[in-house]
């Protein structure tokens, strides 16, 4: 999958915090920081997260576009 920096993204697992108008798990990140590890920021609640380009790709559900 293709993916940039500025990029919104959904991850295999949902992240632990909560939507509050809908009360489902937020799974929306924006990828904040790319080298040789990326890191990604919680569109809901601005937790930010890094890992390793590997763990990231795996871990990858889909890409949802730029500002989407």
């Amino acid at each position: 999958m293709k993916y940039d920096l500025g990029n919104f993204i959904e991850m295999k697992k949902p992240h632990a915090c909560t939507i509050k108008s809908t009360g489902k798990k937020a799974n929306r990140w924006e990828i904040v920081r790319m080298g040789a590890d990326i890191k990604i920021r919680c569109t809901n609640c601005e937790h930010v997260v890094m890992m390793s380009r590997y763990d990231f790709e795996r871990k990858l559900k889909k890409v949802l576009g730029e500002n989407s």
